[in-house]
């Protein structure tokens, strides 16, 4: 083998142990989230803030640190971000209060958006034709082995070595992807790069910022509340400037003109549809398994196999399927059978065992798997190869800042229903929220005439709703993307680029 060949096998393993440590980051406080609460307290909102502080920083800079890694230095930015993130790791073991923890968390989020973005563009760099697709896909598993592994690792963590060796495995993760890019990974840059669009860059972080927080906030506050007014409001004028900025800078960090292709905009909806049909269900279930029906951790992470573990297995399927249908077809008929298996669910109340609820688990994985295997594949070609950081970056961040908003809207959803059916008195909503984050003891408290049977009725019954509502949009998805996508394949997208970037 090669000199050259070497560099590029190397490489191609350190960004595919970033990409395997990042949904470690995302699974495993979800699971350990009552040891976390028990250790540090906190308020309902402020345990929101574990999950969505790593999702907002995540989604809110990916296209920025693409972009500066193609100005100062795609193993440079490679190598700081990981850093970072081993850094943080260490720093949410030592915190002493929840809100120090989620300030880490998003420090954390900030080291894998540079890891990321940095590493996936090194790799655009280096890999040509059906070798950079089939390099991108094995990062799109290595995250599917993250997701589908981590609720399972995690749990046998927190059971063996407590809640802190959960925080520290992503560290170690991304330390083992620094020492091997060290050593093999060749720095690169892209001349004619501007470096870092700022006011995009600010408008965006807080267009995002502003929306996650007044979402979070409302459970406690209400929707007609000042705050959660005055955020909303922010965040959609916060947006509306960056779309201004980017379509009168030289420069963007986003090339809105993108947005005309029908078939650019299919591939951002497939990027956006697993974080309601799939990634919520990551935060929420461990959340019920072990807050509300009292299971142990690795109890619940073996639940969470059954959701995840087909992530590892069926988007080779879809590989093999993209050789005789298109990418529409397969991904619709993909999230077709995930609806199918919301709804399922949704049918399963609270305590149900294991052997009774994990087909509806196993046909929401194996239905997002089939669109997985094709996203990363489809998405590196949708923009010219010299954009390589925003490729990474516009993709990533449709689906990660998808997945975080997705996040808090379907959290102050569950909230909301759960407080319905317990009633309109405000110790009903604060129980609400109290259950919601999986503090049972406290919602009990505050409902004194309410006993558990009733309670986990309540939820149970909301918790189906929601994942009713959650089916209608991935049906509705499904017809769109197949409408979008249909007909199309991996070089025909890259077409739409090619067009783009000429016209």
């Amino acid at each position: 083998m090669s000199s050259s060949s070497t560099h590029k096998n190397w490489l191609l393993a350190a960004v595919c142990l970033a990409a395997l440590g990042m949904p470690l980051s995302f699974t495993g406080p979800a699971v350990v989230l009552p040891a976390i609460r028990d250790a540090l307290g906190g308020s309902p909102v402020q345990l929101n803030w574990v999950t969505n502080a790593f999702m907002l920083s995540f989604g809110a800079t990916l296209m920025a640190a693409g972009a500066l890694a193609d100005a100062y230095g795609r193993k440079r930015i490679f190598l700081l971000g990981l850093a970072v993130v081993a850094l943080s790791s260490s720093l949410l073991t030592l915190a002493p209060g929840i809100v120090a923890f989620d300030l880490a968390r998003a420090l954390q989020g900030l080291g894998s958006a540079a890891a990321f973005a940095a590493g996936t563009a090194a790799l655009a760099q280096v890999f040509d034709g059906a070798a950079r697709t089939r390099a991108f896909s094995l990062i799109g598993t290595s995250f599917g082995v993250g997701l589908s592994c981590g609720s399972i690792l995690s749990g046998w963590l927190a059971e063996s070595f407590g809640w802190q060796a959960v925080m520290l495995s992503p560290g170690g993760v991304s330390l083992v992807a620094l020492c091997i890019a060290s050593m093999s990974m060749r720095e690169s840059r892209n001349p004619d790069a501007m470096g870092l669009d700022m006011p995009g860059t600010l408008s965006f972080t807080a267009a995002l910022s502003l929306l996650t927080l007044g979402v979070l906030q409302a459970p406690d506050s209400g929707w007609g509340s000042p705050w959660v007014i005055g955020a909303l409001a922010g965040a959609l004028l916060m947006g509306a400037a960056f779309i201004a900025i980017e379509r009168r800078v030289a420069h963007p960090m986003l090339d809105l003109s993108l947005f005309r292709f029908p078939r650019f905009v299919g591939v951002q909806l497939l990027a956006a549809a697993p974080a309601y049909g799939f990634v919520v269900l990551l935060v929420l279930l461990p959340i019920r398994f072990i807050g509300l029906e009292g299971r142990s951790a690795l109890e619940a992470g073996s639940f969470m196999f059954a959701l995840s573990g087909p992530i590892l297995v069926v988007p080779t399927l879809a590989a093999w399927l993209a050789h005789r249908y298109s990418a529409g077809a397969i991904s619709a008929v993909g999230l077709l059978v995930c609806a199918v298996g919301l709804f399922w669910l949704s049918r399963c109340a609270p305590g149900t065992p294991l052997h009774d609820i994990v087909w509806a688990l196993l046909l929401i994985g194996a239905g997002i798997g089939l669109p997985w295997g094709l996203m990363d594949g489809l998405a590196v070609s949708v923009v010219p190869r010299e954009r390589a950081g925003m490729a990474s970056g516009i993709f990533n961040t449709v689906r990660v800042a998808g997945e975080g908003i997705a996040l808090a809207l379907v959290g102050a959803g569950l909230t909301a229903l759960v407080t319905l059916h317990l009633g309109s008195s405000a110790a009903a909503a604060q129980a609400a929220q109290r259950v919601t984050t999986g503090d049972l003891l406290q919602a009990l408290a505050l409902l004194p005439g309410l006993d558990r049977a009733a309670l986990l009725h309540a939820y149970g019954a909301a918790f189906g709703t929601l994942l009713c509502v959650l089916a209608g949009v991935t049906v509705l998805t499904a017809l769109v993307v197949f409408a979008f996508l249909r007909g199309a394949t991996e070089p025909e997208i890259g077409l739409v680029a090619m067009e783009s970037s000429t016209g």
